[in-house]
């Protein structure tokens, strides 16, 4: 018998499709860093991210999220931490300089740092919560379902970030000049702080 039921997959795979190419604070990250490095420099940003938030899952699945969560003012106190994270985040993209980018330029996120990301992304928390509370519901073995899940969501949200990458990378080509440059990064930065404190807002 399948682990994750037909039934239960296909709204599944819808759910993941849409939590991972909706977007978010580590979507417009992605296009940025694609836009800026290209799209190979991105794929680090892209698989961490991807991973983080389905260990999420996982973690949020066994148990150990909920206990967590039970803390007084630990959730709070998490996706505050975000907010000021991905604040700096911004005014570091709006601030960056206009000149052509080393590529070694030590201030890209990284594939870690991307993982990390999500542990403090309340947007991802909400997902993993909601993946726990809606689709593992009913099953015999609830921790091999979890796996699975989490196994799935990875799968999903792969090609849907990459996307974001080779939009960054498609619109490349319009920064050839400062001013231009200038525009994108404070466009992206604009968006990043926005969909950062949205998705706070949203969810307290």
């Amino acid at each position: 018998m399948p682990v994750i039921m037909l039934p239960t997959l296909l709204p599944f795979l819808l759910f993941a499709f849409v939590a991972s190419i909706t977007p978010g604070p580590t979507n417009i990250l992605v296009l940025s860093n694609s836009a800026r490095y290209g799209v190979r420099a991105a794929l680090p940003i892209v698989i961490g991210a991807c991973a983080g938030a389905a260990g999420l899952v996982l973690v949020v699945g066994t148990g150990l999220g909920h206990s967590l969560l039970a803390l007084p003012y630990a959730q709070v106190l998490m996706s505050w931490v975000g907010i000021g994270w991905m604040s700096w985040l911004s005014w570091k993209i709006y601030s960056s300089p206009v000149n052509p980018i080393n590529a070694s330029d030590e201030r890209r996120l990284g594939m870690i740092g991307a993982a990390g990301l999500q542990l403090i992304n309340p947007k991802t928390w909400m997902m993993a919560l909601a993946v726990i509370s809606v689709f593992s519901i009913g099953a015999l073995d609830t921790n091999q379902r979890i796996v699975w899940l989490s196994l799935t969501f990875f799968l999903v949200s792969i090609p849907c970030m990459t996307c974001w990458a080779l939009m960054g990378a498609g619109s490349a080509r319009l920064l050839r000049t400062p001013l231009a440059m200038r525009r994108f990064n404070r466009s992206m930065a604009v968006l990043l702080l926005a969909s950062a404190w949205l998705s706070l807002l949203a969810h307290h």
